[in-house]
């Protein structure tokens, strides 16, 4: 990783924007996170990887990850089922509509 050295200044916030040869070095975009390990007197910052904050979604993606790696639990859509999302793939949908019908979950 090649040397840079920028200099910031602290606002009265205590907010410091991070240069931009830093946020292209370390691939840092809007909303990323980043750590501030302090080692003596010394801060070193580094990106954290991220990932989804739902512990449920989490607990989802881990048991999808282990079907796929393992190759369980995988077919393809019916034909029926994949025209028709394709079909409302452009249509916007108001998520604040209310819903007809009965709803189980």
């Amino acid at each position: 990783m090649p040397a840079i050295h920028e200099i910031a200044t602290l606002t009265s916030k205590g907010q410091v924007t991070v240069p931009k040869s830093v946020r292209q070095l370390l691939g840092l975009g809007t909303g990323d996170k980043i750590a501030f390990d302090v080692r003596g007197g010394e801060v070193v910052v580094n990106r954290v990887e991220t990932t989804h904050e739902d512990p449920a979604i989490n607990a989802f993606l881990g048991l999808l990850e282990a079907d796929i790696r393992g190759g369980r639990n995988l077919t393809t859509l019916p034909e029926d089922l994949a025209q028709t999302m394709l079909a409302n793939a452009k249509h916007s949908v108001n998520l604040d509509e209310d819903i007809d019908g009965e709803v189980a979950l």
